[in-house]
């Protein structure tokens, strides 16, 4: 790519950003939230790290992956880059790694040891995996429990009536804490049908935070909303909002998981 294009495709990510701060903003004011409340992140799947690096320079430092040997590939350049001894990056200047895809067994071990927050944590198998296999000299990973909220049969999460029963079996867990819900509703047009699931996943949420208070300190995190459906999140009381193609458009063709 030449510097003209490469050029053309940092201001076109940076107007991408501006463009959805707008909307959260005010899409928060709509809706009486603190725009401070919401937090943007963005999802870089297939995306080349110089998009990553462009979204970087203007103060985006949360980045949401889905493919791990790709993202993995990601995070450890960026580290490299931050432990150069000739030129070392700022610890503010870290992209901060959040892994929003499926998880296999197989998969906990790397997503335990690089990742920052995991958003799409749905059984007990899994939580366990992640504990143990959290390195000590790092904090407790940060985990959202994905819920199935519109019971669909191919999506993954929990089931909400089995919610209280996950949350039971993973709670002892010191490896990981538990700091809220996900879902990836069904898709819909209509603003008012796009905020029903968004209501649910937040009673939920409500519905947990109050039964466990004793034992969840920090359960007031809700992962949902995406590109067309961020109004209706911000409307329903999101806290993370999961955006990619409105920041680094249409998604390139799949790597291999």
């Amino acid at each position: 790519m030449t510097i003209n294009k490469l050029q053309a495709a940092e201001n076109d990510i940076h107007n991408n950003l501006a463009q959805v701060k707008t909307r959260i903003r005010d899409a928060c004011l709509r809706f009486n939230r603190d725009p401070a409340q919401v937090s943007l992140l963005a999802v870089s799947k297939t995306k080349p790290r110089s998009m990553i690096e462009s979204a970087l320079g203007v103060g985006q430092f949360d980045f949401g992956e889905n493919y791990l040997q790709e993202a993995l590939e990601k995070i450890t350049a960026f580290r490299d880059i931050s432990t150069n001894q000739t030129n070392p990056v700022a610890p503010a200047q870290i992209p901060h790694w959040h892994y929003i895809g499926a998880i296999q067994s197989n998969k906990t071990r790397s997503i335990a040891e690089n990742f920052d927050w995991v958003h799409t944590v749905s059984n007990g198998k899994v939580a366990r995996r992640l504990s143990d296999q959290r390195p000590s000299h790092l904090p407790p990973l940060e985990v959202m429990l994905q819920v199935n909220i519109d019971a669909e049969p191919t999506k993954a999460g929990v089931a909400a009536e089995d919610l209280a029963d996950l949350i039971i079996d993973v709670l002892p867990l010191s490896g990981i804490r538990l700091r809220g819900l996900m879902a990836i509703p069904s898709p819909a047009a209509d603003f008012e049908i796009q905020r029903q699931p968004f209501a649910r996943l937040h009673a939920l949420q409500d519905q947990c935070a109050t039964r466990f208070q004793n034992d969840l300190q920090c359960f007031d995190q809700l992962s949902m909303g995406m590109t067309g459906d961020l109004e209706a999140a911000i409307a329903e009381g999101a806290t993370w909002l999961r955006i990619g193609t409105a920041i680094f458009g249409a998604r390139e063709q799949q790597p291999p998981i």
